[in-house]
């Protein structure tokens, strides 16, 4: 799923990085290996010590372990698996100083994440209220009296970065190195026989922080960019045949095949028309594509309003994740021996986290449908478990049975259901939403257009036996 969704954010913007946070613990190393494995550009190691003033308390005592621990262990694993030259190392979790920066490049990381010593810089006292609007400096507020509290300026974090810098600088030459690079993964050069030595130390074992792993080719630090395969992909011959439109807003019509190796289609069509013509996109229906075959992994990712799909053939997981007001149709071929509402058309995890646009579904969905949709408007013929969770906005309607625990979650939008067998009652998840029937004289057309731009303040599912 990780390796998938770097696929698809690259797809939509393929000069951007992509990159993966982990928290520092035990086994991190392991972790961070299959991250790299997935191709992901940028790895960050999280310390322990860090963390916002909107933390709970708990998080900041007892969530993760210090950085040096999580960034040794990830730096050996890369560089013993070959990795470690194609990927770039962060390290965050409250660095404050020159020294704490060359112990990081020591231990292997390329870059270094500063956020709560800059505040400090800018004014911030602490006070641990930033989720509160209450911030007595006026860092982390909207209160406009609070505001006119804030005494920091850009050159306080400037000069704070300048002296940070100047004692790399200082510390790199008593160690004889000309650049941070020289000594990025030099475990070596780091002095620990004074803390070894100390009682405190008495009984520990940290023989393997300072461990170097020699590597036979690889280099031990970040060298090269990560080979991402979406040099010939189908979303390229897309955007080529749909060129006058993407500059011209002439509407196109034109049929694509397509096969389960094509993930992530859409996504670069619709970077090249957000990256053109922005969120607001074109007028629907201006670039309409007819595919044959069965899709991939994600189809229709972040599709853009002016884009409609047209699937004739069937989906594997992930249709319309993030669907950005495209419209997508799916939809089995004539000739299919397949009754439509007994069959599945898209798999699991369909709309995830959809903000805007239409999806029409001749067949039934797998398991989560609709996950995090906040906008989106949807027909499908029955889902699997879990549908329409955590829903905050925009329609849904199932014309046939449901799975277990529907709209858990579900703190928004409404959902229309078919309850023929007459037990959706018992399959739904009660915490959040309520159940009304839907009278006979109703025109659910209108509800839909009613309904399908607003985000509700509490989910609805409207049930009809009809």
């Amino acid at each position: 799923d990780l390796a998938q969704l770097i696929y698809d954010l690259k797809n939509v913007n393929p000069e951007a990085d992509v990159s993966v946070k982990l928290v520092s613990e035990v086994g991190v190393g392991t972790v961070a290996a299959g991250v790299a494995k997935a191709r992901a550009d940028h790895i960050t190691i999280a310390g322990f010590d860090g963390g916002t003033g909107a933390s709970p308390l708990t998080s900041l005592k007892h969530a993760g372990s210090p950085w040096e621990i999580g960034l040794a262990e990830t730096q050996q694993t890369l560089v013993l698996n070959g990795l470690r030259s194609r990927i770039a190392l962060q390290v965050d979790g409250g660095l404050k100083t020159g020294r704490d920066v060359v112990i990081g490049a020591l231990l292997g990381a390329d870059e270094f994440g500063f956020a709560t010593a800059p505040l400090i810089a800018v004014g911030c006292v602490m006070m641990r209220r930033c989720h509160l609007n209450t911030c007595t400096v006026g860092v982390a507020t909207q209160d406009p009296v609070l505001r006119k509290r804030f005494t920091g300026t850009p050159e306080h974090v400037v000069n704070y970065f300048f002296f940070v810098a100047e004692e790399v600088r200082e510390i790199l030459a008593s160690l004889g190195a000309r650049r941070l690079d020289d000594i990025i993964g030099a475990s070596d050069l780091l002095d620990r026989d004074g803390m070894i030595e100390h009682w405190k130390a008495r009984g520990l074992d940290f023989s393997n922080i300072f461990r170097k792993v020699e590597a036979a080719k690889e280099a031990t630090y970040w060298t090269e960019r990560q080979n991402h395969p979406i040099d010939d992909i189908l979303d390229r011959r897309l955007i080529e045949k749909a060129k006058l439109a993407l500059e011209t807003k002439v509407p196109v019509a034109f049929e694509a095949a397509i096969k389960n190796v094509d993930r992530s289609a859409g996504a670069m069509l619709s970077g090249a028309l957000a990256k053109r013509w922005g969120h607001k996109g074109l007028k629907d229906d201006t670039i309409h594509v007819t595919l044959k075959g069965t899709a991939g992994q994600s189809f229709g990712a972040f599709l853009a309003r002016g884009i409609t799909f047209d699937l004739v053939g069937d989906g594997n997981d992930y249709v319309g994740k993030g669907l950005s007001g495209g419209r997508i149709i799916v939809r089995p071929p004539e000739n299919a021996r397949i009754v439509p509402h007994q069959s599945i058309i898209v798999g699991n995890t369909v709309l995830y986290g959809a903000i805007s646009g239409e999806c029409y579904f001749n067949g039934v969905a797998g398991e989560r449908f609709a996950v995090r949709n906040s906008g989106a408007i949807a027909v499908v013929e029955g889902v699997g478990d879990h549908g329409c969770e955590y829903m905050t906005g925009g329609v849904v309607v199932v014309l046939g049975g449901t799975g277990r625990n529907f709209a858990a979650g579900m703190s928004g939008g409404v959902a229309y259901v078919l309850d023929e067998e007459g037990d959706f009652a018992r399959r739904c998840n009660m915490a959040m939403v309520e159940l009304q029937p839907v009278p006979e004289e109703d025109d659910m057309l209108e509800k839909l257009h009613h309904h399908g731009g607003d985000l509700m303040h509490k989910g609805m599912v409207d049930v009809s036996g009809d």
